[in-house]
């Protein structure tokens, strides 16, 4: 069977797409969209990636209106809550944390989404 190497894109309806994007390369390091064929877009650091479908009524993804919840992986969830707090983003750290797969804390887009940050356990150099 042939399988999927991977995700290669993540696309969601935004009100405001560029100052979106904007926001989540100036606080999350992730690249806007290149407008030519020539610059090359973002590039994740290979590693492993979840893909799990949840129950229609978890409340894990925030508000009821949020349809997916983005997980981003980190090297350093402790140096990346403070770079967040330090903008003024408000960080949910995972009080249970740390599990056996990591470390977690949630943010919220400006247009709110909620983001997953994910330290995996043993990724902390």
């Amino acid at each position: 069977m042939e399988k999927v190497l991977g995700l290669g894109g993540v696309f969601f309806r935004a009100r405001d797409p560029d100052g979106l994007a904007a926001w989540y390369r100036d606080h999350l390091g992730v690249d806007i969209v290149p407008d030519d064929y020539e610059t090359r877009p973002w590039t994740q650091t290979a590693g492993i990636c979840v893909f799990a479908p949840f129950a229609e009524d978890t409340a894990y993804f925030g508000s009821r209106d949020n349809q997916f919840m983005l997980n981003f992986r980190v090297r350093d969830l402790d140096a990346m809550v403070a770079q967040l707090q330090a903008a003024g983003i408000v960080v949910e750290p995972d009080p249970e944390s740390p599990y056996p797969n990591g470390r977690f804390a949630w943010i919220t887009d400006p247009e709110g989404h909620r983001i997953e940050l994910w330290e995996p356990a043993g990724s902390h150099a």
